[in-house]
C-alpha cells in the first residue's frame, strides 16, 4: 500500500480521503465528548491543543506506515463529522484491519458509518487484493459489536485481557473479520443500496 498516495473514496453517502490537520476546526466541533471516545483506546482530546495532537500524530502514523487514517465527510454538510482507518497491514498475508473510527454523536446511527465501511471494504477488497478484513471493538462495546454483525461481520472470539485502555484498564477485545468470498456475497444484500447509487 504506497502510503504518500492521496486516496479518495466516495458513494452516495460520504466521502473518504485523508485525515489532515486542516480538518482541526469540522472536528473540534464534535471531538469534545465523552462518549464519543468511551469504548476507545485513546483518550478523548480536553481541549484544541490535544485536538490537535491527535491530529499530528494520525498524519505521523500515515508518513511512517503505521496506519492509514481517513477523514469522513458527511455529504449532506460536506463537513468531516468523524475519522477511520486502515491500520494492522499486512498485505504479504492480504489482510488488514478496519478501526480507530469515531464520529460526533449526532451523526451516529444515521448510516454514515455504514456508507464509510462499504468503501474501505470494497477498496480493501478490490484494489488492495485483500482475502480478509478484520475489525475488532472493546467487549463493553455492545453497540458497535451488534453494528458489525449487521453489516455481515463473523464474530471470531474474544482476545482477553488484550490492550491497556483508558484509565489504566485492560479491555477485552473481540474480533470480527470478513472474507473475500462473503464480501462477494454481502454487496448483493447488506450494502446494495451503496452498490446501486454510490
Amino acid at each position: 500500500m504506497d502510503f504518500a498516495r492521496c486516496i479518495t473514496l466516495e458513494n452516495s453517502r460520504v466521502r473518504l480521503r485523508p485525515l489532515e490537520l486542516t480538518d482541526f476546526e469540522d472536528l473540534k466541533a464534535i471531538a469534545f465528548d465523552k462518549d464519543v471516545w468511551r469504548y476507545l483506546t485513546t483518550p478523548m482530546p480536553q481541549n484544541s491543543v490535544e485536538l490537535a495532537a491527535y491530529l499530528t500524530q494520525a498524519v505521523r502514523d500515515r508518513e511512517a506506515g503505521k496506519r492509514y487514517p481517513f477523514a469522513i465527510i458527511d455529504k449532506e454538510s460536506g463537513r468531516v463529522v468523524g475519522s477511520t482507518s486502515y491500520g494492522n497491514l499486512a498485505l504479504e498475508d492480504k489482510r488488514l484491519e478496519i478501526g480507530w473510527t469515531w464520529l460526533g454523536a449526532e451523526y451516529q446511527r444515521t448510516g454514515i458509518n455504514r456508507a464509510a465501511k462499504h468503501l474501505l471494504l470494497k477498496y480493501a477488497f478490490g484494489e488492495l487484493g485483500c482475502e480478509r478484513v478484520e475489525l475488532k471493538t472493546d467487549a463493553r462495546n455492545w453497540r458497535s459489536r451488534e453494528a458489525m454483525r449487521r453489516m455481515g461481520a463473523t464474530e471470531e472470539g474474544t482476545l482477553r485481557s488484550h490492550c491497556l485502555t483508558q484509565g489504566g484498564l485492560r479491555r477485552d477485545s473481540v474480533y470480527f473479520s470478513i472474507l473475500k468470498p462473503e464480501w462477494d456475497e454481502l454487496c448483493h444484500t447488506v450494502f446494495q443500496q451503496f452498490e446501486a447509487r454510490g
